[in-house]
């Protein structure tokens, strides 16, 4: 009885503890200055990925083992959409899927979101057409999801995962 009443108190304390550490709901934890340049942050990253700058995309994503990307995955065994974790295989697919041919992102700006999560984690997302010829994919702008984690590393943002989705095609109407 004791011990349970002692495991009772300390999960209690400790989430108290994680309750006062977060902000209050609704609270934002990063202020304005903050989110907008996370906003910038993204711009240039539409930038260097429309130009293939490979080197700065790299300088952009958070040096880490645990740093992923969500996109279209070339080789069957993987599925049609995989993961890829760590800087060498983030690098490799965003080469892979630039050097297919032409790839343009246009990101829906009048759409783009950024929040803060925590004082060091931010999440932006946007709707945006991307043009592209790898794996299969025939060049034709479609519509896609692009869902962006940020981390704070020193005083910089840098990306921690970033996921692209393709928005599948709207069901035919009946009659």
């Amino acid at each position: 009885m004791i011990k349970l009443l002692l495991a009772i108190l300390m999960a209690s304390a400790l989430s108290a503890g994680a309750l006062a550490a977060s902000p209050e709901i609704g609270e934002e934890p990063l202020d304005s200055a903050v989110l907008s340049t996370i906003k910038t942050k993204f711009g240039t990253l539409m930038e260097l990925a429309n130009r293939h700058d490979f080197d700065a995309l790299h300088e952009m994503f958070w040096q880490s083992p645990s740093t992923l990307l969500v996109a279209k995955s070339a080789i069957q065994s993987e599925g049609n959409w995989a993961g890829f974790w760590g800087n060498e295989a983030v690098d490799r697919k965003l080469r892979d899927i630039g050097s297919s041919g032409p790839v343009v992102l246009e990101p829906d700006y009048a759409k783009l979101r950024v929040v803060g999560l925590t004082h060091d984690v931010a999440e932006s997302y946007v709707p945006m057409n991307i043009t592209v010829s790898y794996a299969g994919q025939d060049g034709t702008p479609r519509p896609f999801l692009m869902i962006i984690n940020w981390l704070r590393v020193g005083e910089d943002w840098k990306i921690a995962s970033e996921v692209i989705l393709p928005i599948p095609p709207l069901p035919a109407t009946k009659g």
